[in-house]
């Protein structure tokens, strides 16, 4: 459980805010701790669970391969894809960057976010993260947010 105060998704911004945190971030794949880090970046935006995003040099040698494709975001600007690589196992498109994103999003410039839904388990401080439902958004819901958060059935239109 987060030693920091409670946050709603519906108090959040749109556009979107981009804050630093100082908590303890790890990410594992194939039963290993492929990221660590006590710097990253979260992305809040009304209704969304925190997006994480971690310094690229947080993430272990060799587990990130470039993957092919790009998406845009019309807050942050293109972004570019990771395959997740552990031994044989590869999860495809499983991270993201932003190599240049626009205004108000320069500090998470080459930052790595990760879908936690697609890794064996994310944690902040010590607490498992549950994905953000849906398998599209890259939220990391803890139980200092709260919701009803976008993403299941019904909430296309949030």
């Amino acid at each position: 459980m987060s030693h920091l105060a409670p946050e709603s998704v519906w108090d959040y911004p749109r556009p979107p805010r981009l804050e630093a945190s100082a908590e303890h971030v790890e990410v594992e794949l194939g039963g290993r701790v492929v990221a660590a880090s006590d710097r990253s970046w979260r992305v809040l935006e009304t209704s969304h669970p925190p997006t994480y995003y971690l310094p690229r040099a947080a993430f272990v040698a060799d587990v990130l391969r470039p993957a092919t494709g790009h998406t845009w975001c019309e807050w942050k600007g293109q972004a570019s894809y990771f395959d997740l690589v552990v031994g044989d196992r590869v999860v495809p498109r499983a991270a993201w960057t932003y190599p240049t994103p626009t205004a108000g999003f320069e500090e998470i410039a080459g930052a790595v976010a990760v879908m936690p839904g697609a890794v064996d388990r994310c944690t902040v401080d010590g607490e498992v993260v549950t994905p953000q439902p849906g398998g599209f958004y890259g939220g990391w819901i803890t139980s200092r947010v709260t919701g009803p958060f976008k993403g299941g059935p019904g909430t296309a239109g949030w």
